[in-house]
């Protein structure tokens, strides 16, 4: 029988990962697997354990027990050659305030190992449609900007898996659209494979292949989201994700309760 290659296996595959802190489960027994190109949504309530799962993806947080392997080679060993292929984007992170655009992004082209960094600097720039901010003082930035800013940098590398937090958080309606159908375009011409996160249910549906729902760090939905909705008998993913977060917060007062 042929030895699997890369192109086969799954790209992100994950078997019993947990994570504990100061003796609190935040992650429980999480087994994925995430086939090349497909766009995953990781969903749940806060403090269901997204960003845990987040971080310990991208060798951010060590895991308390269990096994992370990306594009075949296990995380904690291959970190370095498995993250210069990968990337992150999150409506929440800060670059240096005091430095212009073009100098923040060149400084990560170069960590990256960018050839012609002007140009890709530029182009991606054009591609997010803020080609004007190039000389800008970052911390001048709107919110907005800032968080187009990051996905240009998120895109520097060409990343084969992007990992992107709330990536439309801050941004008008009309530009939230072109955002996502500029991943959506990244994602057919070049098979990129996204984990995604977001409270927009709508955004969900448009972007994401599958849904994992958790909830008190694990997982306990997994599915297309049109078929879980379904399944629940719920009438759209909004509504299932309000009664998720409703037993979640109802199971937390239980325990506070048994506790006292």
């Amino acid at each position: 029988m042929a030895q699997a290659t890369e192109a086969d296996r799954a790209i992100i595959s994950v078997d019993g990962l947990s994570k504990h802190f100061a003796g609190h489960k935040v992650v429980r027994d999480l087994s994925i697997s995430v086939p090349r190109g497909q766009i995953l949504g990781l969903l749940g309530p806060n403090g269901a354990g997204k960003s845990t799962t987040l971080h310990m993806l991208l060798g951010l947080t060590q895991p308390s027990t269990g096994s992370i392997r990306i594009f075949g080679k296990n995380l904690q060993k291959s970190r370095r050659s498995i993250l210069s292929r990968v990337n992150f984007s999150s409506a929440y992170s800060s670059l240096p305030t005091n430095l212009s655009v073009w100098e923040n992004l060149s400084i990560f082209a170069r960590l990256y190992g960018v050839r012609s960094r002007r140009e890709r600097i530029r182009e991606l720039l054009e591609l997010f449609e803020i080609p004007h901010t190039l000389h800008a003082l970052t911390g001048a930035l709107s919110s907005g900007q800032l968080t187009r800013v990051n996905l240009c940098k998120a895109f520097l590398n060409e990343p084969e898996i992007l990992f992107l937090d709330e990536p439309t958080a801050s941004l008008d309606p009309d530009i939230a659209a072109r955002v996502r159908q500029t991943l959506l375009r990244i994602h057919r011409e070049r098979g990129v494979t996204m984990i995604y996160t977001s409270h927009d249910m709508q955004e969900v549906q448009r972007m994401c292949e599958r849904v994992l729902f958790l909830s008190r760090g694990k997982i306990i939905r997994d599915g297309p989201p049109g078929e879980i909705v379904d399944r629940d008998g719920a009438a759209s993913l909004e509504e299932m994700f309000i009664a998720i977060s409703l037993a979640d917060q109802e199971e937390v007062r239980s325990d506070s309760g048994d506790k006292d």
